[in-house]
């Protein structure tokens, strides 16, 4: 014959801590957060001209730029994080590094040689000066994620990045 005990608590047992910072990066787990969707002045396959203005962007979708959202919950909890990119390195291909804190302009036709307004550079080499005979730009994303929930808050930082190769010929004038 089996003997069953009862033992009685004077108080349930107290559940799991959850840990709000953990359920933040849960949410930012649950984000497509991409490297930038690079546009670049020359287009990829095409031609620049040392000396001429080079526009760099990216596409401005929640998975490229931001703000991208999402919340994640456990044990009553829930913590919302908010992704939103901060700034863009550009790595040239020519050792030079820009930093733009937008998304970039896209380049227009009647832009002509105007400077880009917020992101912009100048070749001052030909990219037959490499072996590859073109420049590969990579574009470093920096997503800055903030978060709220179970009376906490916080900041996390994502890093993506994104690579293109351009060609910039030299031109020369003859008189």
């Amino acid at each position: 014959m089996a003997t069953r005990t009862m033992v009685w608590a004077a108080a349930p047992p107290a559940a799991a801590a959850v840990d709000p910072a953990v359920l933040a990066q849960a949410a930012v787990d649950k984000m497509l957060l991409r490297g930038p969707q690079i546009g670049i002045t020359p287009k990829p396959g095409g031609k620049g001209v040392v000396g001429m203005p080079v526009y760099m962007w990216t596409a401005r979708g929640a998975e490229t730029y931001g703000p991208n959202t999402a919340s994640a919950s456990a044990g009553g909890v829930t913590v919302t994080a908010t992704a939103r990119v901060t700034r863009i390195v550009w790595q040239m291909g020519d050792g030079k590094t820009i930093t733009c804190t937008t998304a970039g302009t896209p380049y227009k036709a009647e832009y002509g040689k105007k400077p880009s307004p917020d992101c912009g550079y100048r070749y001052r080499q030909p990219s037959s000066t490499q072996e590859s005979g073109k420049y590969h730009v990579t574009a470093t994303s920096t997503w800055t994620i903030d978060w709220t929930g179970g009376g906490q808050s916080g900041q996390l930082t994502e890093i993506r990045d994104s690579d293109v190769d351009i060609t910039v010929a030299e031109v020369q004038v003859l008189n």
